[in-house]
C-alpha cells in the first residue's frame, strides 16, 4: 500500500550517469558508465543523465510550446482534439480521500494518435506543439533504447525485445503543470505511485517537489539544470525478474511557486506479453494491455494504483498469486 506520510528525512542527489561515457575509448570509463547504470536502476529504481544527446534547443522548445499551451483557457485546453483530448484537470474523480488528490494538470499524449501532417491537423492553433512533440518523441526514443540494451545486456540478454515492441510510436509523453497549491501541504501534486512503463525520461524545471522512497523513508530529490531524471517503471521491473526496481515516488505541491516537468514513458505496443528471460520467474506473463486494464480497475476501486507490490498485511499471497505473481 502507498505511504500517505508527508515526512521526508532529507534532501539528496540522485546517482549522477555521464553518458558520454558510453562512447570513451577507454574500456574500464564505458564498464565504469554501464555499472552505475545498473547500480542505480537495482538499488534506487532512479538515477540521473548527463551528456544525453538530447539538445538543449529541443528542450527549449519543448518548455515553451508546454507553457503556452498551459496558459490557455480551460475550455480550450481541455478541448483539444489534436492532443487526442488528452488533458486531465485538477484532483482524482475516484480519490477517497484528500490525500488521494493531485494539485496538478497534465496532457498525457499517446504519440501514436497524433497527426503529424500539418494538412491533416484537426487544430491549426496546436501545429507547433505537435512538431515538437514529434521530435521530442524521437529523440527520448531512442535514449531509451539506449538505457534499455544497456540493462538488458548487463543481464545478459539483447536489446531484441525492446527494439521490436518499443518505440517513440507506442509511448506517451506528459506534460505536467503544478499551480501554486492554496491547499498546501495537506494535498500532493501528484499521489504516490509507481509508473506503469519500462522506463521514464523525466526533464523538470528548478522549483523541485520530485519525492522517492528509498530504504522506507521519502527522500527529496534536489534539482539539476543539466540532467534528466530517468527511471525504471513496472514492466521493467517485471521484466528483469526484480532485479531492477520500479520505485514509488510522488510531488509535492508548492504554496507559492508554479512548477513543470515533461515526462517521456518509453512503452511497449499494448499487446507485447510481458515475459521475463530470466528463471525461475517471479511474475506470470501478462500483456501491457492486461496490466493497464487492472489499473484503471484498481484506481476505479480504490483511488490509487495498486502496481506489481501489495502489502502482506493488506493482501493475501493467495490474491497476489492471482494477480501478477507466479
Amino acid at each position: 500500500m502507498y505511504g500517505c506520510s508527508k515526512v521526508v528525512s532529507g534532501e539528496f542527489d540522485l546517482p549522477l550517469i555521464d553518458l558520454r561515457n558510453l562512447l570513451s575509448s577507454n574500456k574500464e570509463d564505458r564498464e565504469a558508465c554501464i555499472n552505475g547504470i545498473t547500480t542505480a536502476s537495482s538499488k534506487w529504481g532512479f538515477f540521473g543523465v548527463v551528456n544525453h544527446g538530447i539538445s538543449e534547443e529541443l528542450v527549449r522548445r519543448m518548455r515553451k510550446e508546454q507553457g503556452t499551451v498551459f496558459e490557455m483557457p480551460f475550455e480550450r485546453k481541455s478541448n483539444c482534439k489534436a492532443l487526442n483530448d488528452s488533458y486531465k484537470g485538477h484532483g482524482a474523480p475516484n480519490g477517497s480521500c484528500i490525500e488521494n488528490m493531485s494539485w496538478s494538470e497534465s496532457f498525457h499524449v499517446p504519440l501514436s494518435t497524433i497527426s503529424w501532417e500539418e494538412d491533416h491537423a484537426t487544430d491549426q492553433e496546436f501545429t507547433s506543439l505537435r512538431l515538437v512533440l514529434k521530435d521530442y518523441g524521437a529523440a527520448m526514443g531512442k535514449l531509451a533504447l539506449t538505457l534499455a540494451g544497456i540493462l538488458a545486456g548487463k543481464l545478459g540478454h539483447s536489446l531484441e525485445f525492446f527494439s521490436e515492441n518499443c518505440n517513440e510510436m507506442t509511448s506517451f509523453v506528459r506534460m505536467n503543470h503544478y499551480p501554486p497549491c492554496p491547499l498546501w501541504p495537506e494535498v500532493f501534486g501528484i499521489i504516490p505511485h509507481t509508473d506503469s512503463d519500462f522506463l521514464t525520461i523525466l526533464c523538470q524545471d528548478q522549483v523541485g517537489g520530485l519525492q522517492l522512497m528509498k530504504d522506507c523513508k521519502w527522500i527529496s530529490i534536489m534539482p539539476n539544470p543539466e540532467a534528466f531524471i530517468v527511471n525504471i517503471g513496472d514492466l521493467f521491473q517485471a521484466w528483469s525478474n526484480g532485479v531492477y526496481k520500479s520505485v514509488e515516488h510522488r510531488v509535492m505541491a508548492n504554496p507559492t511557486a508554479e512548477r513543470h516537468s515533461t515526462a517521456f514513458f518509453f512503452c511497449p505496443s499494448y499487446d507485447t506479453p510481458i515475459i521475463t528471460p530470466m528463471q525461475p520467474p517471479l511474475y506470470k506473463e501478462f500483456t501491457f494491455r492486461q496490466y493497464m486494464k487492472q489499473v484503471v480497475e484498481d484506481i476505479k476501486q480504490t483511488g490509487r494504483k495498486t502496481g506489481l507490490t501489495f502489502s502482506p498485511v493488506n493482501v493475501t499471497p493467495q490474491f497476489m498469486k492471482q494477480r501478477w505473481f507466479s
